[in-house]
């Protein structure tokens, strides 16, 4: 009985010290530039309900990130006149999407024509 008690005591202890580490773990631990991408990504896609192409430009910020994604908003056929959309998103340093906005709109075939030096 004693040896039950024991293993119980001992598990309890061994849970707690896992919790403890896995809190300092995630403060400690910067997140890798990978793992920031895939979950920009994902939580983009699951607030607009349309799927990231890509990522075209990823910053470090003294807030957290900023990215800027590529996002299929309308398919039309041919392909080359689906429109596309550029939109900035901020995370904070755990990764989470603080915020988001479409910063351009254009058809996958045409070239880029702004101008060097603004928008």
């Amino acid at each position: 009985m004693s040896n039950t008690s024991n293993t119980s005591d001992s598990q309890s202890s061994s849970n707690a010290s896992k919790g403890k580490r896995k809190d300092v773990t995630e403060e400690d631990e910067e997140l890798r530039p990978m793992d920031v991408l895939r979950e920009a990504r994902a939580q983009l896609a699951e607030l607009t309900g349309m799927e990231a192409e890509s990522v075209s430009s990823f910053e470090r910020t003294e807030d957290g990130w900023t990215l800027e994604v590529e996002v299929l908003e309308l398919v039309r056929v041919p392909d080359t006149m689906s429109l596309l959309a550029t939109y900035e998103v901020s995370l904070d340093p755990r990764g989470d999407i603080t915020g988001y906005r479409r910063v351009r709109r254009y058809e996958r075939g045409r070239a880029d024509s702004r101008k060097s030096g603004g928008r």
